[in-house]
């Protein structure tokens, strides 16, 4: 299997592969943790899953999450959506690893008020690295909304059941909404660090003019920069400052835009095209909304 890339589609398909017990449900299944058997012919391995999964861990259980490699602490929580790729990266016996994991078919959740705003759950987007670290309180709560689910899925599927099972999915997510604000506001020392870089980076980035070679500078750049998904450094400017990542560096570049605006005889278009825009009317429609103001207009203003 080594090197090879794996492509499961279903919730049968996972517990086929993997060797896990048969599931009790087409389209969700808990998995023991304790059950994880990884011989060394599957290191390397890519998967690729069409499912979403979470998991509540204890410790590193042999998996690389895109190109980051995490190992797990007690109370650890990681997610993923599907089509990511996750890559064994050590071999694995049974029992060395306690906690579980609930994986989940979009099948499950679609044309459900869930299915309408699972993509707000940015954390299925999040690097393994930004796991979500549970208090033991915590620990209890999100394992014991699991066993509810478990205990729905498992008994007679009746005209109910879809609607049980997701609702306590969706309460599961509202959880570890909640418990991410707790560990975003517990690391306000690191995020301010974090956005100190950010402002650096994106400081460099016109001062050395990558914009002439690259553009407007994205989200993904700085995030990249910093280590981190751009989901997640989104997520955290915005707890911490109260703005989005995009705010930031669009508020950035109308500084820059009025600086040139009034001490240089450039023309609008020439502006436009010294700060990165590929076209002069998207700097207009921007600059215009940010200050009220056409860059013409600010310019005889002032």
């Amino acid at each position: 299997m080594k090197n090879q890339i794996i492509t499961i589609n279903s919730v049968s398909e996972l517990c086929s592969v993997f060797g896990f017990d048969k599931p009790k449900h087409p389209l969700i299944a808990l998995i023991d943790a304790a059950q994880i058997n990884v011989p060394e012919s599957q290191i390397g391995t890519k998967v690729v899953l069409d499912l979403y999964m979470i998991a509540l861990k204890d410790k590193d259980c042999g998996i690389e999450y895109g190109r980051n490699h995490f190992d797990f602490e007690e109370g650890v929580m990681a997610f993923s959506g599907p089509k990511q790729v996750n890559t064994i990266e050590k071999e694995m016996r049974p029992g060395e690893v306690k906690g579980w994991m609930l994986y989940f078919h979009p099948d499950l959740i679609r044309g459900t008020h869930l299915g309408s705003i699972i993509s707000e759950y940015s954390f299925f987007d999040y690097k393994v690295v930004e796991a979500l670290h549970l208090s033991e309180d915590e620990e209890v709560l999100v394992t014991d909304t699991v066993a509810n689910i478990k205990n729905e899925f498992t008994q007679r599927i009746d005209s109910h059941s879809q609607r049980v099972i997701v609702s306590n999915i969706e309460l599961l997510l509202n959880y570890c909404l909640r418990f991410y604000d707790r560990q975003f506001f517990t690391r306000t020392n690191q995020n301010k660090d974090i956005f100190s870089r950010f402002e650096k980076e994106l400081k460099s980035y016109f001062d050395k003019e990558e914009q002439l070679k690259n553009s407007l500078p994205t989200i993904n750049y700085f995030a990249e920069k910093l280590n981190l998904s751009s989901h997640y450094f989104s997520d955290l400017l915005k707890k911490e400052t109260g703005r989005s990542a995009k705010d930031h560096i669009n508020d950035y570049i109308i500084e820059l835009a009025k600086n040139y605006l009034l001490g240089t005889n450039q023309t609008i278009n020439e502006i436009a095209y010294s700060l990165g825009f590929n076209y002069p009317h998207y700097f207009t429609r921007l600059f215009k909304s940010k200050t009220g103001y056409t860059p013409l207009a600010y310019k005889q203003l002032n």
